[in-house]
């Protein structure tokens, strides 16, 4: 697997990550939590991807003290603004807010969580401005469908949009009739949220699937590994598993050392199947 995918910017971006999503919001499992992000970046991962609704502010709470202690500028830290706080009366407060929570001085990259009523425009002027300041190195979006991309790239500077995160496992892979090829053509990468399916949760028949599993034991990994490796396998995209516990964050970056035969791939592939026309984006 690629380690690094080029953003549009010059940026290299980390294709394999964390997600912290849930992550700070129970005291009880706070130290695990901090352990496993730290076990995650003392084996080599640098991404981390959080935003301010999350635990309402708390995952980023949580990140700001794992990550003390760290080469700030070997990590790659990712926020989410809320539709309703991305523009100019709140997209600087919501910024501010999380670089105070994170512990950080910056962003790698600022994210649009999902369309609101806050005009396209508006909000890309705010992030723009926000780059000037040195507050974030990039922005992008989530949750953004074809027509939305289209929208954003006519709207000034809408093609500084460095990423889109979406909903993308195997169990769900409307995003490869239409959304991926389009964003590959436009050098947007994609950024893979329940690259996992949520341990299987988000899909029912994933991980008791006798493909899969002969598949899995064929690489000796889990099928939650093999699910992580058949996203990573399209070189545009990028993916953030969310996990609490140290052991299962290693294991997901044991991923990167997986590359999939082009048989095993199509056997996987045969198993799940992509929709053959357009269906609505899928969001969590």
């Amino acid at each position: 697997m690629q380690a690094y995918i080029t953003l549009k910017n010059g940026m290299q971006m980390p294709r394999l990550g964390m997600g912290t999503w849930f992550l700070g919001e129970n005291r009880s499992t706070r130290a695990q939590e901090i352990a496993a992000l730290r076990a995650g970046l003392d084996a080599g991962m640098q991404l981390i991807d959080t935003a301010e609704m999350y635990g309402n502010g708390l995952s980023e709470q949580l990140i700001g003290e794992a990550i003390q202690g760290y080469n700030r500028e070997n990590l790659f830290l990712v926020s989410k603004v809320y539709p309703h706080n991305a523009g100019k009366r709140g997209m600087q407060k919501s910024i501010d807010q999380s670089l105070k929570s994170l512990r950080t001085d910056y962003l790698d990259l600022y994210l649009l969580h999902w369309r609101g009523n806050i005009p396209l425009s508006e909000t890309v002027e705010c992030m723009e401005e926000l780059v000037a300041q040195g507050k974030i190195k990039s922005w992008g979006v989530s949750n953004f469908d074809v027509s939305d991309m289209k929208e954003l790239l006519r709207v000034p500077n809408g093609g500084n949009c460095m990423v889109n995160q979406v909903l993308y496992h195997l169990g769900s892979r409307g995003v490869e009739y239409e959304l991926l090829p389009w964003l590959t053509e436009h050098q947007i990468p994609l950024m893979a949220y329940c690259p996992l399916a949520q341990a299987g949760d988000l899909r029912r028949g994933l991980l008791n699937n006798e493909v899969l599993r002969q598949v899995a034991q064929k690489y000796q990994i889990s099928v939650l590994q093999l699910l992580l490796a058949f996203v990573l396998h399209h070189e545009n995209v990028i993916a953030i598993p969310r996990s609490s516990r140290r052991e299962h964050v290693l294991e997901n970056w044991k991923v990167r050392e997986i590359s999939l035969t082009d048989e095993d791939f199509d056997a996987v592939n045969r198993a799940f199947p992509a929709p053959k026309w357009r269906v609505p984006l899928d969001i969590v």
